[in-house]
């Protein structure tokens, strides 16, 4: 991947071409951002800039042996590790083909998305203590092409504490001429000392006009179209990719959400249990998912409120559920559906038992949507 197909970030490209060119390289970068930032297609982009052998002033040339290895994911010294279902395989070598697969399909991508394309049941994947000994075992070789060894950690904060100490000293002091760049959503789960021996590269939000010139140039979008998508997205490309294809997902969110009004308006306990429990059922990353949307929808009502209708960012059925809806939304509790459904965002990253949350949700709906 070229820096050119990475959407925006122009002076971040500037920094890491200059960093390559003046031999200022840290042994190991930590690419921080949310992944519809663009952290890996960077990483990637700055892996072929190091390795390319006729490098332009403001990219690689993606035409040498090594940029056209670097960019099928096969150049013998650029490894990479990434989470696995432990169930299905405990490296992430037996799952390197489907990775290589959705890199080539579309570079921005999630854990959610990773889980669906690589497991139909949709476990957590991790980073576990074999992964560790593959990396330490890949990386004591010599470079088969006499220069960098560069091993990319994809969603570094998915390696558990057996692994991530059994790193520290490798990552500390590697090899000569051996680049760890991991590549992370959040840091608050990495260990400190993990953090500790990485340099911050820090990758924002998309430039909203340069969102809406890639989904113009790139996927047909008019205008119009674009700039509203880009908008909405927040600079973020997996977001505005998602809304410009109207995915089943999101269908399934906007009838999760309505239901769950629907049963907390009613007080209907029975039914606020089953929808926990059927939540409860699929995959974290869905429900982080659906708790995103749900911020959303709750942002959308405030708009429609309080502004000029024409400002709000929702679909046609979208709209027809908000106009009775978003009379239930006030500035009385608003701020207590935000928090609520912030908090619990931040509660399933961290592994809360789904059932009871959403069980504890669905009581803090209830009270809320009746003090409007």
């Amino acid at each position: 991947m070229r820096f050119s197909d990475v959407i925006g970030h122009a002076e971040l490209k500037e920094h890491l071409i200059d960093e390559i060119n003046r031999d200022k390289v840290s042994h190991a970068q930590l690419f921080l951002g949310k992944p519809g930032h663009g952290t890996l297609p960077m990483a990637l982009a700055f892996v072929q800039y190091l390795f390319c052998e006729n490098k332009q002033k403001k990219d690689s040339c993606g035409e040498c042996p090594s940029c056209r290895k670097v960019g099928k994911l096969q150049h013998p010294d650029f490894h990479f590790s990434f989470p696995t279902v432990q169930a299905m395989t405990k490296i992430s070598n037996g799952a390197l083909s489907e990775w290589r697969e959705q890199i080539e399909v579309e570079p921005y991508f999630n854990l959610n998305t990773w889980i669906k394309k690589i497991d139909p049941k949709e476990r957590k994947p991790i980073i576990g203590k074999d992964e560790s000994q593959e990396i330490i075992k890949k990386l004591a070789l010599r470079s088969f092409e006499g220069g960098y060894k560069v091993m990319l950690i994809w969603m570094a904060e998915e390696m558990n504490s057996t692994c991530a100490n059994k790193l520290l000293k490798i990552i500390e002091e590697p090899p000569d001429n051996t680049l760890f760049l991991l590549v992370s959503e959040s840091h608050e789960t990495m260990l400190q000392t993990i953090l500790s021996r990485t340099q911050k590269v820090h990758v924002p939000r998309v430039n909203l006009d340069d969102l809406s010139v890639y989904l113009r140039s790139d996927k047909g979008q008019a205008r119009s179209s674009a700039d509203s998508i880009s908008a909405r997205a927040d600079g973020n490309v997996i977001e505005a990719l998602e809304l410009m294809g109207n995915h089943l997902e999101h269908d399934e969110n906007r009838d999760l959400f309505i239901q769950l009004m629907r049963v907390c308006y009613k007080k209907n306990v029975l039914e606020m249990i089953e929808w926990a429990e059927s939540i409860a059922g699929h995959s974290r990353e869905y429900q982080k998912v659906f708790l995103k949307y749900a911020l959303h929808m709750f942002r959308q009502s405030m708009l429609r409120n309080y502004m000029d209708d024409t400002l709000t960012n929702v679909s046609n059925e979208e709209g027809a559920f908000l106009v009775k809806f978003s009379q239930f939304i006030s500035g009385n509790n608003i701020l207590d559906f935000m928090k609520t459904f912030d908090d619990a965002h931040y509660h399933i990253d961290r592994n809360a038992n789904p059932k009871i949350l959403f069980t504890h949700l669905c009581f803090q709906v209830m009270r809320y949507i009746h003090h409007a």
